[in-house]
């Protein structure tokens, strides 16, 4: 999941069509010769899952074990690949190949999507103080320090511990030669930085005030800042804990070089179904720079891989089903957003809604549905028409199976994101990131209380044995579900009725939408 959100984009002309027939990528069943992989439709037993065309049926095939088998690839590839597979990596590419080897086996033809952006990409990031190596982040768009690091002492706001202001700092302050340490809270980490350099301060590290790792940035290159790092709550105390007995002396290196990704994402769907209604999956298939990327996205990525595997062997699907393995979205949701860009209105209203899934296994996880209703959280970005019929899939999938769930919030936070500020519906589910787990929750799920649900976002850590097999067994059979129900019938998000048996609409044609009341009362 990216940490960054990308605010106030405007839709975007269409200038490609992504249509029933798509391009066979020529590489990837030489690269992947010999790769492993779950078989084309089989049971946890080997057997055939046969036409698994009911919900029962459907969340049966898409076994958790052939899920994990994919994850066990991709902890593979990135073994391979100097622990990475982030995006315009040779990881990245290796973990493309593989899901385009298994799609094609299961029938399936894949496209890539080619895009390219700007990323910023970390060279040094390190921090030791008084000679203990502590956990440090670097912040997007911060300034590098010199050759060897900042070397100084550590100073402390004397008035506000956030350092949001040089009045912070005391009167007169005067950090030159030090480094401050501040915590992060209600202003932007900008200001920090620039407060900091505003008294004199070498750098500036903001300790989190919730359990967990700062991942931050500066917004945009200023050359007023010091170089910004990020750190955890617990070290930030321990640290201030150890500045009130007297003087500490720490170093930082913070260094990061600008690079231009060049990069594709995945897509394939079904050859069955109306393609003037199509169902649509996505998961982020690359990781951030720090480490794997099991938890965050591979989990989701095996998901949505297993099932559209488990659906080519479903004998009759009214709509078309789109799968998409997105892209750069780490270096904030680039991939979703240039495909999303390169779509026509005419396309993108083709879509019946958007199923996003980024990271379905996290260890001290939740089960979340994003609350496109708003019954828990207020959304900060405006629900498109049909995403509460959409969450609505998935709730009462749970329900029917005594599976407690709770809200996330509809923000927007991934990659659904250029899909609701075009219109399109969306829906998703969620087992938590650097959020902290409450009492209630664990109650709900088990699990620890106080400490986030994924201890290791972010981190090099976030490797397959950072994932909760439970956890992306619940979530993978709520998306075989949702995606075998409305592939077979949308008429509750957008009032288009299934297919017949000859695959063309219905003969009474679609139901009328909200949408279209509207205009016959006009």
């Amino acid at each position: 999941m990216s940490t960054r959100k990308i605010d106030d984009r405007a839709a975007r002309p269409g200038r490609r069509t992504t249509r029933r027939t798509l391009a066979v990528t020529a590489t990837a069943a030489v690269a992947l010769a010999g790769m492993g992989g779950p078989a084309l439709a089989k049971g946890p037993g080997g057997e055939s899952n046969g036409n698994p065309n009911t919900s029962k049926k459907i969340t049966q095939a898409v076994d958790v074990d052939n899920v994990w088998a994919h994850l066990e690839e991709f902890q593979r590839i990135a073994d391979d690949n100097g622990g990475n597979r982030a995006a315009g990596t040779e990881g990245y590419e290796a973990s493309a190949e593989y899901v385009e080897q298994v799609l094609q086996e299961a029938g399936y033809e894949t496209e890539r999507h080619p895009f390219s952006y700007p990323r910023t990409w970390t060279v040094a990031e390190s921090l030791t103080v008084e000679g203990e190596s502590l956990g440090v982040r670097v912040m997007s768009y911060s300034p590098a320090t010199p050759d060897g690091g900042v070397t100084g002492t550590l100073a402390a706001p004397a008035v506000d511990p956030e350092g949001c202001d040089a009045a912070a700092y005391g009167e007169g302050a005067d950090l030159t030669g030090q480094i401050a340490i501040v915590s992060r809270g209600s202003c932007a980490f900008a200001a920090k930085s620039l407060v900091a350099a505003a008294v004199g301060a070498e750098a500036v590290l903001v300790y989190n005030n919730v359990p967990g790792m700062v991942n931050g940035t500066l917004g945009e290159p200023d050359p007023g800042y010091v170089p910004a790092g990020g750190m955890t709550q617990a070290d930030g105390q321990a640290v201030l804990a150890r500045m009130a007995e007297g003087p500490v002396e720490a170093t930082v290196q913070l260094e990061t070089v600008d690079e231009v990704v060049s990069t594709f994402n995945v897509l394939a769907e079904t050859s069955q179904g109306r393609d003037d209604n199509v169902v649509m999956l996505g998961a982020h298939l690359d990781g951030a720079q720090e480490g794997a990327g099991i938890n965050d996205n591979a989990t989701g990525s095996a998901a949505i891989l297993e099932t559209a595997v488990q659906l080519a062997t479903v004998n009759k699907l009214n709509n078309t089903v789109r799968f998409a393995w997105w892209g750069g979205e780490e270096d904030g949701l680039q991939g979703s957003d240039a495909w999303v860009a390169d779509q026509s209105d005419d396309e993108l209203a083709d879509i019946a809604t958007y199923l996003n899934f980024d990271m379905v296994g996290s260890p001290n996880y939740i089960i979340g549905v994003y609350d496109a209703d708003e019954s828990t959280y207020e959304a900060p970005v405006e629900v498109p028409a049909g995403s509460v019929e959409t969450e609505d899939v998935f709730t009462d999938y749970f329900d029917s199976t005594g599976q407690a769930w709770v809200d996330t919030m509809f923000s927007g936070r991934s990659d659904y994101q250029a899909f609701i500020e075009n219109g399109v519906p969306a829906s998703g589910l969620f087992t938590g990131a650097d959020g902290t787990k409450t009492e209630e929750e664990v109650g709900m799920f088990g699990g620890t209380a106080g400490i986030t649900y994924d201890p290791n976002y972010h981190t090099a850590l976030d490797d397959i044995d950072n994932v909760d097999k439970g956890a992306l067994d619940i979530m993978s059979d709520a998306i075989a579900h949702a995606t075998l129900s409305l592939a077979q019938d949308t008429s509750e998000v957008n009032g288009r009725r299934s297919a017949g048996k000859s695959g063309k609409p219905h003969p009474q044609g679609d139901l009328p939408t909200a949408h279209d009341e509207a205009e016959d009362a006009a």
